[in-house]
């Protein structure tokens, strides 16, 4: 696959987590969801099932209705922010009544996957890999509280693309914020599988091209892929802590009925983990056969000298000493001695053939 000249952030066109690209710059480029400083207010989306029944809400419609959505027994909310400014990160967050640090840690961005719970509420950070002309590891920020569920990402995502959500979130919603959690990170988790693929193919093919031709172009392409695979493994690593916690924890924002889902979900890290150490090992070992090739060919290149060598060093000397002691012979002695320095020059080759040296 070949490496495209990377472009700027603002040319990467956006794609479903795991959706196969044309070609990869090799620089990831992690984006942050929020502008650090004020700037145009980004979409703001609020979704929420009452009494059955699911209502959509966007913009201006959102923010007005939200504060009359929350604390409804049984009421599942939804507030997606897409690219948003401070402002509306902190007016969302007094309005869902969350703890300052959570604020703080949404806008600052730039994080690596992790999970903490704060005032009985827990915020999780997670990647969503996509492609453009670019690889972007895009940040998300998922804030689970009683009775909602609070997604803040950048533009470039959209998590109603997503599997379990493409055909609306009322039914997912409707069995609790923590399973639209699960919904949202089982997609995420399951986009990261055809990366981690498509860099297993690709150090194959490397390590097809070093075998057969062990050139520079194909060392570039193969630290390409090592870059490339750190930073799917940064993305994807720290995830495998966040699912342990949400398995093994006691949270009371989550129904015990959703731990089998959210460990089907930990189960994937795991594997996609084992699959990226096994790739890293590959790579590794794809550079040594890197440098082996090159060191074998230096020495067959140095071995085939020293037969040309050999050859030519025989026929100086064979022809130096006779053309010292017999410059003056008749005619015939030194067609005697030529045939003599061919016939030791043709020996020298079938012997230097038979120990592979040229």
């Amino acid at each position: 696959m070949a490496l495209p000249t990377p472009a700027s952030s603002s040319d990467a066109s956006p794609g479903r987590p795991g959706e196969p690209a044309s070609g990869r710059a090799g620089e990831p480029v992690t984006r942050r969801h929020a502008p650090t400083s004020d700037g145009p207010p980004g979409r703001v989306r609020v979704a929420a099932v009452v009494d059955g029944a699911t209502r959509e809400y966007e913009g201006d419609a959102a923010l007005s209705a939200l504060p009359g959505l929350l604390g409804r027994p049984e009421s599942s909310v939804w507030v997606d922010l897409a690219a948003p400014s401070p402002a509306q990160v902190e007016g969302i967050g007094r309005t869902l009544g969350l703890h300052p640090l959570i604020v703080e840690d949404v806008l600052e961005g730039n994080q690596r996957a992790k999970i903490e719970i704060t005032d009985g509420v827990v915020h999780i950070v997670l990647f969503a890999l996509t492609h453009g002309r670019q690889f972007i590891a895009s940040e998300i920020d998922l804030v689970l509280g009683l009775g909602f569920l609070l997604t803040v990402h950048d533009a470039h995502w959209d998590p109603r693309t997503t599997h379990h959500l493409r055909s609306g979130p009322g039914s997912v919603m409707a069995r609790g914020p923590d399973h639209l959690l699960w919904a949202i990170s089982d997609d995420i988790v399951d986009g990261y599988f055809p990366f981690a693929d498509a860099l297993g193919d690709e150090i194959d093919g490397v390590q097809d091209a070093i075998l057969t031709s062990p050139t520079p172009s194909a060392l570039e392409r193969l630290f390409a892929l090592k870059r490339e695979l750190i930073e799917v493994r940064r993305a994807a690593a720290p995830t495998r802590e966040v699912f342990a916690q949400l398995t093994n924890r006691d949270l009371p924002l989550v129904d015990p009925e959703e731990i089998v889902y959210l460990r089907d979900v930990y189960d994937h890290v795991i594997r996609l983990t084992d699959e990226l150490d096994n790739y890293r090992e590959l790579a590794a070992s794809t550079l040594e056969v890197y440098l082996t090739q090159i060191n074998n060919n230096l020495s067959v290149i140095m071995k085939r000298l020293t037969g040309v060598t050999v050859i030519l060093a025989g026929i100086g000397a064979f022809a130096g000493i006779f053309g010292m002691s017999e410059a003056n012979v008749e005619a015939g002695s030194f067609w005697g001695v030529s045939l003599a320095i061919v016939a030791l020059a043709g020996a020298a080759v079938v012997l230097l053939r038979r120990v592979g040296w040229i």
